[in-house]
């Protein structure tokens, strides 16, 4: 098989099934998937069972595989939460004793002692990368690019690729630290690059190449058990990819405060005070997340706060610490934590779940006296332009999500020097003050992440600080994005003209109860967890219908409808933005029927708003 790029070879597999491509692929990449599952699983037999549902995974997938994907990052992210989905299924164990193992495994087959003591914790180091650092890391050190190679593939300059590695390696180095394992930048990379990647064995990969082709019909139980729990996975996380989040996993409103149970008398370390952490979700997302306790060993009280999805106080319902364990469960957002507090009290370390969202991961949380608040919205007056800051102020730009174009707005506030607090709109999908993770600048270097929604936008900007231009990537994808300084109010009355307009234009009345246009309510049950949500149909004077869409509980308003058809009964509505289709029937002035997005359907029944 000639030698040719990752993303010809997926072409030529998923146009015309090409065997040999695919077996190129399995070639290619089956020791980097089987050394990430190995270290997530600490076996040999489980790290070839998830091999060989990652391989089959990207067979199915493949023909959906955008152009500009960079396979070793797309294989690395499948591997990481098809390892965790393994995770799940098996008999809870805590952090601390899974890694005791793995460190054991690794020891036995590599006696180089930097890596015996790195090998244990790489994983859980990489997770606290962006994905877009994960990614270089991977092409850079675990399949050993050269810089050049790994510049070319990314699309960057080699210059960019050197600097972003180094950022990464500094991440790890502090990692490590904190763990107790004190090294430097270049022996850590020398330690991964030398040693993070083991030959697979010898008859894998030409059994991972048989039942991919195959698309996973011959596969056994716990292999069968791995694709679905994985691809359950990704379909929930695909309606997150287009800038804006579908359903949050965390995000439910926070009411008061919920007293738990006491722990046990004698002496243990006292827990009082905030714990901040953050919460690694598939496909790069990640939420930021403080834990407040109250109280004092004889009795405890907690709450959670979602910093990203700027909610407070989320009730925790049970409360356990009998040192050095640690449980708390709250039924709010169907999640608990399991994990140990150490000697000094100054961490907690275990697994967060919430199983009815798919999610199982590792947690860190350490006490801090400064635990980040959670964020107001933006008033005008924090983000409009000052001197002093090249930054502060009003950004407007479209982005590409596929065959879609998407207007984002952010603001920037730089309330100190070097200090910034940002937010982002999705005008189009009706997402707003969408809290921005973090923006760091290095003139004229621009970077921010989103972390509720695994987004990146880095760019850089001109010389009369009116334009950064740069990428946004999300989901493996990147995207061209320029932003412009904007004039708010300008641009503000410019949306609302155009939407009275559109709307004058609208008629939403209706001649019986069974017609489609008018105003209506609904929610979603999702895992126990009610989105209300509104449809808005209404028919213009050509004849046609348009319908716009809003999320209350996730302040998303106006989601515009790329298809609204009605052949009465029957009503079939489409947005395409965010990957969800309507399909319902009309009977006695009701209308019911089925919400499909990125795989799940959901039964969705919407009544007449009262106030019509």
């Amino acid at each position: 098989m000639p030698d040719g790029k990752d993303m010809e070879l997926v072409r030529e597999y998923a146009d015309r099934n090409s065997e040999p491509a695919f077996a190129e692929l399995v070639h290619r990449h089956i020791n980097l998937v089987y050394s990430v599952a190995w270290r997530f699983a600490g076996n040999g037999d489980d790290a070839q069972d998830v091999t060989q549902a990652v391989f089959v995974i990207l067979a199915q997938k493949a023909a959906g595989l955008r152009q500009g994907t960079i396979l070793t990052g797309w294989l690395y992210e499948t591997t990481r939460f098809t390892a965790l989905n393994l995770l799940r299924t098996k008999a809870r164990q805590h952090a601390r004793e899974q890694e005791a193992y793995m460190q054991s495994t690794l020891n036995d087959a590599n006696p180089d002692g930097v890596w015996q003591q790195l090998a244990p914790l790489l994983e859980e180091a990489m997770a606290r990368l962006n994905e877009k650092e994960r990614t270089l890391l991977a092409l850079r050190f675990f399949e050993n690019k050269t810089g050049a190679e790994t510049a070319a593939i990314l699309g960057i300059q080699e210059w960019a690729a050197r600097k972003r590695a180094e950022r990464a390696l500094e991440k790890l180095r502090i990692f490590f630290t904190k763990r107790g394992v004190p090294s430097t930048t270049e022996v850590i990379a020398r330690a991964i690059s030398a040693n993070s990647v083991q030959a697979a064995p010898v008859a894998l990969a030409k059994a991972v190449t048989a039942l991919a082709m195959a698309k996973g019909a011959a596969a056994g139980g716990s292999t069968l058990t791995l694709i679905k729990g994985a691809l359950k996975i990704m379909a929930w996380t695909k309606a997150k990819t287009a800038v804006v989040t579908g359903v949050a996993i965390l995000l439910t409103a926070g009411v008061a405060t919920v007293a738990v149970r006491t722990a046990h008398a004698y002496w243990q370390p006292k827990i009082r005070g905030a714990w901040e952490g953050v919460i690694q979700i598939p496909a790069g997302s990640k939420l930021r997340v403080v834990l407040h306790v109250t109280g004092d060993n004889s009795s405890y009280h907690a709450t959670l706060d979602s910093i990203d999805q700027r909610t407070k106080d989320i009730p925790i319902s049970k409360f356990v610490y009998d040192y050095p364990s640690l449980r708390f469960e709250s039924k709010t957002v169907q999640g608990t934590f399991e994990g140990k507090v150490n000697a000094s009290a100054t961490e907690m370390s275990g697994i967060w779940d919430q199983k009815a969202f798919g999610l199982t991961t590792a947690l860190v949380m350490k006490r801090t006296p400064t635990p980040a608040p959670v964020p107001d919205v933006l008033t005008e007056d924090d983000y409009a332009p000052r001197a002093g800051s090249d930054l502060q102020g009003y950004w407007r730009g479209t982005v590409k999500a596929g065959p879609v174009s998407l207007r984002l707005v952010i603001r920037i506030s730089e309330p100190t020097d070097g200090k910034f607090v940002a937010e982002l709109d999705s005008i189009d999908q009706g997402a707003n003050n969408v809290v921005v993770s973090s923006v760091t600048y290095d003139k004229p270097t621009v970077q921010m992440e989103v972390g509720v929604v695994g987004g990146n936008f880095e760019g850089k900007l001109n010389s009369d600080g009116t334009e950064i231009t740069g990428t946004w990537t999300q989901a493996g994808t990147k995207e061209a994005l320029t932003i412009k300084r904007t004039d708010p109010k300008a641009a503000q009355a410019a949306d609302l003209a155009e939407a009275a307009a559109r709307d004058s234009n609208k008629d939403y009345s209706h001649a019986s109860p069974n017609d489609l246009t008018g105003h209506w309510k609904g929610a979603l049950d999702v895992q126990g967890m009610k989105l209300h949500l509104a449809l808005h149909v209404a028919r213009l004077p050509s004849g046609e219908l348009s319908g716009t869409l809003d999320s209350i509980d996730q302040g998303a308003k106006g989601m515009p409808a790329d298809a609204v058809r009605f052949t009465a009964p029957n009503a079939h509505l489409e947005w395409t933005a965010i990957n969800g289709t309507y399909d319902g029937k009309i009977q006695n002035g009701k209308l019911s029927g089925k919400w499909k997005q990125a795989g799940q359907t959901f039964a969705l029944v919407f009544t007449r708003s009262k106030d019509e």
